[in-house]
């Protein structure tokens, strides 16, 4: 079976009732072998990778799909469906039945595979096979099978990635349609051209380049005026070779794009693909896994009757919108996925159903700025908002099916709190009072971490500070456990945690602790300038209706109020799950980050980064500063002392189902690596 190439076409006529609700109408299979040499992973035994495509039909009409933008304006086939195809990679048990019975659902980010890094400390790949690529092998240890289907429709042509083959939407008289769209472009040095599109992904390409709704424009500062740069002094081009080259997805300014300067470029482009079928390709392949018999694939009806997914970040965003726009039932009325993941999302969905989506697409204080990503609503309960009188939220759409409501967990970094306006999933709209998590949800703040953790020894990068290498890893493990044992047993998960307004953990910035440390500036950590931005955005008529842009940038009304994390002397948060790193320092940990000089403006927070600043070692070392925080010599009289106090916060992190025994003995190393490095690291 290793290395056996095929490409193998099952139609499915003898199972149309199944197909006509999975949706999925053919599976094609490209590669499948036996993976990590044929190692078994406890009770499931060896694993096999198959890869290939799932190709699908939607009905336009159905209610199931009536939230897809322009899907209606999309080509049918002869039976008036919508036909599209995504790529998969499916890991099982060679052997389904010695498995746990469930699926981790990856949402791929930007087309990767990112859990199997993320949960067994794997080394990062696109096609995983080798041993070293399942890292410890926690995820097949569990019996999991995995899942990953393409949804995104723009990534890079790199080989490996996952992506989805959507149609164009074209008007009723099958002309094109065309359409605003904005290009920001940040960048931290001097670039005569820049791509139009985000991170390498592809870009919409002008329609016109004469057209008069070209528009360039500057800022200094993230909120500063805009002001036109003149069309003679820049065009659709690239820089090659000392010349512009006309570049339809591209643009060249005469002098450069200068370094930390805000430029949008608002154009018209035409040809939309229906980019929220990425959503009805999960909904379907999730949903054909989980019910249908196949045995391509080697499954059958009732062996994998439980699907979690996770998504981290973007992947995280597509979740919270996968929810918001009620794709969690299928079309035959049944749920999906039992259990969701949405791992540092914050307040965040996405530009992930749109026309002229930019589904990678997101938002920062200094980075793709005003975005539809951090906008109403925020909680997963109905909320009115007094301004604009919508009334809105998250599971809003489950009214009356709240069987289809699964068990979630939203897990943020304080990051998330800073930069992704995390405090709104959990505070009135106001800003004034804490509401109450869904019945079906928990909340987890991982106290002083950031976005992704960083690396070990800690190293700067685009901030000031050394970047934050709190690992939330072991927590997550945890509780992914915990979601299968409630789902699978009805064990409730521990408790929600996270800062409150009611006990003053959860403060406005201007109101944040933080010690003075020297050569800080305090005032731009506090200052609520340095936060993302939630606002109360208006992108026109059509954009929560029809899903159309119409204002690019959009008209700004009023802000929603975003709290942070209340600190203690050290700089540490209070509140939220306290992992060994706050709960027994060596340093002060935050989820922000200034800029330093190089990479962005020095009083604003950088993307997605946070901070490690360790304590002075001794007394001498503290007075010669200036630092007010207490030394490591008088915290722990001992490097064992300091480990004991660790392996007792892991005592009650295992005790709290917050760890798990078997991730004791690592963090305790670790530990000891911590302890040596704060001693012997030169100042």
């Amino acid at each position: 079976m290793l290395h056996l190439r095929r490409t193998l076409r099952f139609v499915l006529p003898l199972l149309c009732a199944i197909a006509l609700h999975a949706r999925v109408v053919s599976v094609e299979i490209t590669h499948r072998e036996k993976v990590a040499e044929g190692k078994r992973y406890g009770l499931a035994g060896e694993y096999e990778a198959i890869m290939g495509k799932f190709r699908f039909a939607v009905d336009p009409k159905d209610p199931a799909n009536a939230t897809i933008a322009d899907v209606s304006l999309a080509p049918r086939n002869a039976a008036g469906e919508v036909e599209f195809s995504a790529d998969f990679h499916f890991i099982r048990p060679l052997d389904v039945g010695k498995g746990n019975g469930a699926v981790l659902c990856e949402i791929s980010n930007r087309g990767g595979k990112g859990m199997l890094g993320f949960f067994s400390g794997a080394t990062r790949s696109m096609n995983p096979l080798t041993p070293q690529e399942f890292g410890d092998g926690f995820l097949l240890e569990q019996g999991f099978s995995l899942l990953w289907v393409g949804w995104q429709f723009d990534i890079p042509h790199v080989p490996g990635l996952l992506r989805i083959q959507v149609p164009i939407a074209k008007n009723p008289d099958g002309s094109a349609i065309t359409g605003l769209v904005r290009a920001n472009i940040i960048l931290d040095d001097t670039e005569f051209s820049h791509s139009l599109a985000d991170r390498g992904h592809i870009p919409y390409e002008v329609s016109d380049p004469a057209d008069p709704r070209n528009v360039l424009t500057v800022r200094d500062t993230a909120n500063g005026p805009a002001r036109v740069i003149p069309r003679e002094q820049w065009q659709f081009a690239r820089w090659e070779n000392g010349q512009a080259v006309r570049d339809g997805g591209s643009l060249y300014l005469k002098g450069g794009l200068q370094a930390n300067k805000v430029y949008d470029l608002v154009y018209v482009t035409k040809d939309p693909p229906v980019a929220g079928l990425g959503m009805a390709a999960i909904r379907d392949a999730v949903s054909y896994v989980k019910y249908s018999t196949d045995a391509s694939l080697g499954i059958r009806t009732g062996q994998l009757a439980r699907v979690y997914s996770f998504g981290s970040s973007q992947s995280g965003r597509f979740l919270r919108t996968f929810l918001y726009e009620g794709f969690n039932g299928d079309e035959a009325g049944r749920r999906v996925f039992d259990g969701v993941m949405a791992h540092v999302a914050g307040g965040g969905r996405g530009g992930f159903n749109l026309r002229f989506a930019q589904p990678s697409r997101d938002g920062h204080p200094f980075m793709n700025l005003l975005y539809p990503t951090d906008i109403y609503p925020f909680s997963d309960a109905v909320q009115r908002d007094p301004e604009t009188g919508l009334e809105e939220g998250i599971l809003g759409r489950y009214r009356g099916k709240e069987a289809l409501i699964p068990k979630i967990f939203y897990t943020n970094s304080s990051y998330e709190y800073w930069g992704r306006a995390a405090s709104l999933i959990h505070t009135t709209l106001d800003g004034t009072r804490d509401l109450a998590p869904a019945a079906n949800t928990r909340i987890y703040q991982f106290a002083g971490t950031q976005h992704g953790t960083g690396p070990w020894p800690p190293a700067r990068s685009v901030g000031q500070e050394l970047v934050n290498p709190n690992r939330i890893r072991p927590a997550m493990r945890a509780l992914l456990v915990a979601m299968d044992a409630w789902v699978r047993d009805g064990v409730a998960p521990p408790d929600s945690r996270y800062g409150r307004i009611d006990n003053q953990t959860l403060v406005r910035p201007e109101d944040l602790r933080f010690p003075a440390l020297p050569g800080r500036d305090l005032a731009a950590i506090r200052r609520s300038s340095t936060l993302q931005k939630a606002w109360r955005a208006d992108y026109g008529p059509r954009f929560r209706t029809e899903r159309i842009i119409d204002f690019e940038p959009p008209k700004l009304g009023k802000l929603f109020p975003t709290l942070v994390p209340q600190v203690d002397a050290d700089g540490n948060e209070l509140a939220g799950i306290r992992l060994p790193d706050v709960a027994v320092p060596l340093g002060t940990y935050t989820g922000w980050n200034l800029f330093n000089a190089k990479n962005g403006p020095t009083d604003v927070i950088s993307s997605m980064v946070g901070g490690f600043i360790p304590f002075p070692r001794t007394k001498e070392e503290a007075e010669k500063s200036g630092d007010p925080r207490q030394p490591i010599d008088a915290r722990y009289r001992s490097r064992e002392e300091y480990l004991g106090k660790v392996a007792e916060t892991c005592e009650e992190l295992k005790s709290a189902r917050f760890l798990l025994p078997k991730d004791a003995l690592d963090i305790l190393q670790h530990a000891g690596e911590e302890w040596d490095w704060a001693w012997n690291k030169e100042r």
